[in-house]
């Protein structure tokens, strides 16, 4: 995939994640397959209860991670995510890598570390060739303000 598309699908998923409404941490993220975006999802909590996600400073439990809400959410999707490309802001954790791992996303790009590494680390134990971080480049596209025009 071209640098310019990875950018691209990255900067969409940081849009995605500004639609969060957890307070501590806004995270996003898209799938893409054939050069198509054929699931989103950023962190929040389940369908049907209240949009908060923090109680006393702290995540509640029950929070879903946007890489597992976008699973999720292609599994309802006549979609297939064999073979496809997960673009996340953030690195997954352990739960979501394993999900990455079984639903068969074949690569996956995200822009900064998680404060836990054990869910790259799973990946990369695995997919050794197929992880890859760009904070350092995006931070370059950022400040060269080539990103999509979307405003948040």
């Amino acid at each position: 995939m071209k640098s310019k598309f990875i950018k691209a699908h990255l900067e969409v998923a940081r849009v995605y994640g500004q639609l969060s409404s957890a307070n501590r941490l806004k995270v996003g993220c898209i799938i893409v397959k054939d050069d198509r975006i054929i699931s989103i999802g950023y962190n929040g909590m389940p369908s049907g209860a209240s949009n908060i996600c923090e109680q006393d400073g702290k995540t509640k439990p029950e929070v879903l991670h946007a890489e597992a809400n976008a699973i999720l959410k292609l599994a309802k999707s006549p979609e297939s995510s064999e073979g496809s490309t997960m673009f996340t802001t953030y690195a997954p954790c352990f739960d979501c890598a394993k999900l990455i791992m079984q639903s068969g996303i074949y690569d996956l790009h995200y822009e900064y570390s998680y404060k836990n590494q054990d869910g790259i680390n799973l990946l990369k134990s695995y997919y050794t060739n197929r992880i890859y971080k760009h904070g350092d480049e995006l931070d370059r596209f950022a400040d060269e303000q080539m990103h999509l025009p979307f405003s948040y």
